[in-house]
């Protein structure tokens, strides 16, 4: 049988050891983190008192040089046909409306021949309308035959502008519908423009090639300004605003710094990589900068005087920023503290240190070998 009083007595001696251990953690946790240094680490170390200074926080982040996607246009074909003729090649410069090659479509073709039928029945329909209204004012015929003559024209008539829709989805413009009213001979030829001016920057057709609407044939660039891209982390985001002052250094172009504002920043987290999409503009008239070139964008914030703590004072301890107070002539205390983004070689203190307090600005490595020496002991 077991002993009910041998349990309950192991229970509350289990009892008793937790309660020593967390009295123990506690004791530890509330203890400062405090070292007190020999005459000879004395020699080592320096000490500032912290005050306000100019500070302008700033943002490193890895970039790209990348089309500026309102400048760029993917030209295709209106219709299904065949590539009979090309003149524009890769880097060509062209002019809005100007011709990159030619297509050979009988679905043009087709289309020309029903608009040609629909404009000749509207003719002989509007004819017989109006035949049919001098009819009846000489009460030769009744009204009901010339409403329906009347109805018979107006659906001719919406079969033209159908067919002339069509011709306008295929490519055909104002002259090329007026010539074809005019001249009644069907043109299979179609050419592919440019929709804007600027550089061709990729070329996907060959003469002979079928293509479809769907299919991009050339794309055509405005180089004069380019987009400078970087991915900002989730983490950071609320500190990014468009029209931030910002600056980009490019490693294949060391003296072409160029200083902007970012014209974009996203609105949405990309879920596969947590980060925020920014671009920045910027002017491109030789034609430097080429996309897919790798960059370095520097965002800044505007210039402050704010509490202010050297770099070389912050040491990273469990994964937070911590610096040592000096709290006597020989002691120092390990506190965590808040920080800002580094602006170069100091940062802005955003809590746990109070203005006029000192703080070690060299040294802070061998006080803290002291202080975990001592830990361990």
């Amino acid at each position: 049988m077991r002993d009910p009083l041998g349990d309950d007595y192991a229970m509350r001696l289990m009892g008793l050891w937790i309660l020593l251990i967390f009295s123990a953690t506690a004791a530890f946790a509330e203890a400062p983190l405090s070292v007190k240094a020999t005459p000879l680490l004395l020699q080592q170390i320096k000490v500032i008192a912290i005050g306000e200074g100019e500070v302008q926080d700033s943002l490193r982040l890895p970039a790209r040089v990348e089309l500026d996607q309102q400048r760029v246009a993917r030209i295709g074909a209106t219709v299904t046909g065949r590539i009979t003729e090309t003149q524009a090649v890769l880097g060509q410069d062209v002019r809005k409306g100007e011709r990159l090659a030619m297509l050979n479509s009988t679905e043009l073709g087709v289309a020309q021949s029903a608009y040609l039928k629909t404009t000749s029945q509207v003719n002989l329909h509007r004819m017989a309308a109006s035949r049919a209204k001098r009819l009846f004012a000489s009460d030769v015929i009744p009204a009901a035959e010339m409403q329906e003559r009347e109805s018979v024209l107006t659906e001719s008539e919406v079969d033209l502008r159908t067919a002339t829709d069509q011709l306008r989805v295929l490519g055909m413009g104002d002259a090329d519908l007026a010539r074809l009213s005019k001249e009644k001979t069907i043109h299979s030829m179609l050419p592919i423009t440019a929709t804007i001016a600027g550089t061709i920057v990729e070329r996907t057709v060959t003469v002979g090639q079928v293509v479809q609407p769907a299919d991009a044939l050339f794309t055509v660039a405005d180089l004069s300004h380019v987009w400078v891209v970087a991915e900002l982390p989730e983490q950071q985001a609320h500190w990014v605003h468009k029209g931030d002052e910002a600056s980009v250094t490019i490693p294949s172009l060391p003296d072409q710094e160029q200083n902007g504002r970012l014209v974009y920043v996203a609105d949405m987290v990309d879920p596969s990589t947590r980060t925020v999409t920014v671009h920045m503009d910027i002017p491109n008239p030789k034609r430097i900068f080429k996309p897919q070139m790798l960059a370095t964008l520097v965002i800044r914030k505007q210039s402050a005087q704010e509490l202010v703590l050297p770099e070389s004072a912050v040491i990273r301890v469990d994964d937070r920023d911590h610096v040592f107070v000096q709290t006597s002539a020989d002691e120092f205390t390990l506190r965590p503290v808040k920080l800002g983004i580094r602006d170069g070689e100091i940062r802005r203190v955003l809590g746990g240190l109070q203005q006029g307090e000192k703080v070690v600005v060299e040294g802070s490595f061998h006080l803290n070998n002291e202080r975990q020496r001592k830990e361990l002991g």
